[in-house]
């Protein structure tokens, strides 16, 4: 059986340190404005008794994934081990994917500009921005160019609370999988019936 790999998240142990969100961005290299993961922050109670909730979000790498259903140029697929892409060779921007997802997890890129305010890109922002084009959707790939390579998605890799985990969802004997159930690990909106590949435990 081919693996499908998944992401569980503790949300006992997330710190909101961003430092997944940060790690995305390096990995990736995606311009200003394009967070293919990222962290909620809600606060809730009243003083004293006041508490913060943090959720992260990241592409769920849904197996009946809305995104893909929609896309009239079969720009999005799902890969053997669960993985949702995009070719965006074949993406036209019609953003009926970014409608579909119900997670907000898609990224329309407007415009592309370097961080500094000075307008000079940097040399590590020529090398990755052209990996990166206007008019298109892109959206979290859980790092399959890492995955591939035998080495767990940057998020997971850099989370500083040890609160992520990266694993085979299709081995039911695995540490991963026997944490998620032994955690009580649960999929957000299971209810809409996508099967996320993304896991939350806690909270």
């Amino acid at each position: 059986m081919s693996p499908r790999y998944g992401i569980a998240i503790d949300l006992k142990r997330c710190i909101a340190c961003h430092s997944c969100a940060i790690a995305c961005k390096t990995e990736n290299g995606t311009p200003p404005g394009v967070y293919w993961s990222k962290v909620l922050t809600k606060e809730e109670g009243r003083y004293p008794g006041t508490k913060m909730i943090f959720l992260p979000l990241l592409c769920m790498h849904c197996q009946s994934a809305p995104c893909a259903e929609v896309c009239p140029t079969g720009a999005t697929k799902i890969r053997e081990d669960g993985i949702v892409v995009v070719d965006y060779e074949k993406c036209m921007g019609c953003r009926y994917c970014e409608a579909a997802c119900p997670y907000d997890a898609r990224q329309y890129v407007k415009e592309i500009k370097p961080y500094q305010p000075d307008g000079i890109f940097t040399p590590y922002e020529d090398v990755m921005y052209s990996k990166h084009a206007t008019g298109i959707v892109e959206k979290c790939t859980m790092c399959s160019h890492r995955i591939d390579q035998g080495l767990e998605p940057a998020c997971v890799a850099t989370c500083s609370s040890a609160a992520r985990y990266f694993g085979d969802l299709n081995d039911m004997n695995g540490d991963f999988v026997k944490t998620i159930a032994r955690k009580g690990g649960r999929q957000l909106n299971a209810h809409l019936g996508t099967n996320p590949s993304v896991y939350y435990i806690g909270g």
